[in-house]
């Protein structure tokens, strides 16, 4: 028997995402995924779900969702102010729901993205080994009103628990995003490199899933461009004008301007939970913090 939810009202950006299409990139195939893997995997470790399971990426204003099954939930990453049937329910917390209850969002109070995992996950379209929205790979690139998605059949045995995790604040409003030399940062004068990890740069209007542009002007570098070599989300790129990008999950696999420095996985992460206006700081990873990421990267 096939599970259900009804999409009532589409939110902002809505998308079902997972960890990424890997192993696609030398076909030109961006690697998507969650913008904020490390809200999308909270979701659904609560679940007792396999942490790649494809979770709802809600940006800035969340969805109305009908479900026509009854099912677990969490909700995850942002405080769009959820509501189960019209009462206000916890972030980080399991709700059971039962058929016709109606899940919607109210005002943004922390945060950009949210994310809505159920239980065993969601059972939409899987192209390329993913289930992560992306346009001309997807038959669809946005969750819309009037959508059906299919989701895991409930097994009612599942133990719900009055457990919750409290996610620090720190994770939504830091002001240092952490980072590495890109494979051009020896292009910069000791006077652009002081003015790179001193000024604190803001986030211009012209950011999604794909990158972020920085709204303050940088110095130019001679010779801006470079021949055509391979970027991943986190690459901050210099362009002519002297403006930063930072490059996001559904960023291209190639580009063409200097690649000066590179954000980490976490610092990726916090990007995904700014928005227009919020600014930072970049700060040079520390030896003791990149060596334990390395050590983690080839744990058991």
């Amino acid at each position: 028997m096939d599970n259900y939810i009804l999409i009532l009202a589409a939110g902002l950006q809505t998308t079902i995402q997972d960890l990424g299409r890997k192993g696609f990139r030398s076909y030109g195939v961006p690697i998507s995924g969650a913008m904020d893997k490390f809200s999308a995997i909270l979701a659904n470790k609560l679940l007792n779900n396999d942490e790649g399971l494809p979770v709802m990426e809600m940006a800035f204003k969340g969805p109305k969702i009908m479900f026509e099954d009854n099912t677990c939930i969490v909700i995850t990453g942002a405080n769009l102010s959820p509501e189960l049937n019209g009462k206000p329910i916890e972030l980080n917390f399991v709700y059971e729901v039962k058929i016709s209850d109606v899940l919607s969002f109210g005002k943004l109070v922390l945060g950009s993205r949210a994310y809505l995992s159920v239980k065993d996950g969601f059972k939409t379209e899987k192209k390329l080994n993913s289930y992560s929205y992306f346009k001309g790979i997807t038959s669809k690139h946005f969750v819309e009103k009037g959508d059906r998605l299919e989701i895991a059949n409930y097994n009612s045995e599942f133990e719900i628990t009055s457990s919750k995790i409290k996610v620090k604040n720190y994770h939504f409003n830091t002001n240092k995003l952490e980072v590495t030399k890109g494979p051009e940062f020896s292009r910069l004068s000791k006077k652009q490199r002081e003015i790179l990890f001193s000024k604190k740069f803001e986030i211009d209007n012209l950011n999604n899933r794909m990158g972020y542009q920085l709204k303050n002007d940088y110095l130019k570098i001679e010779k801006s461009e470079i021949i055509t070599s391979s970027v991943i989300p986190g690459t901050v790129q210099l362009t002519p004008s002297g403006k930063l990008i930072i490059l996001m999950r559904d960023c291209p696999t190639t580009g063409g301007y200097p690649r000066i420095l590179q954000l980490t996985d976490i610092a990726i992460n916090q990007l995904a939970q700014k928005k227009t206006g919020d600014t930072f700081k970049f700060e040079l990873e520390s030896s003791f913090s990149f060596l334990s990421r390395l050590v983690n990267r080839f744990k058991d």
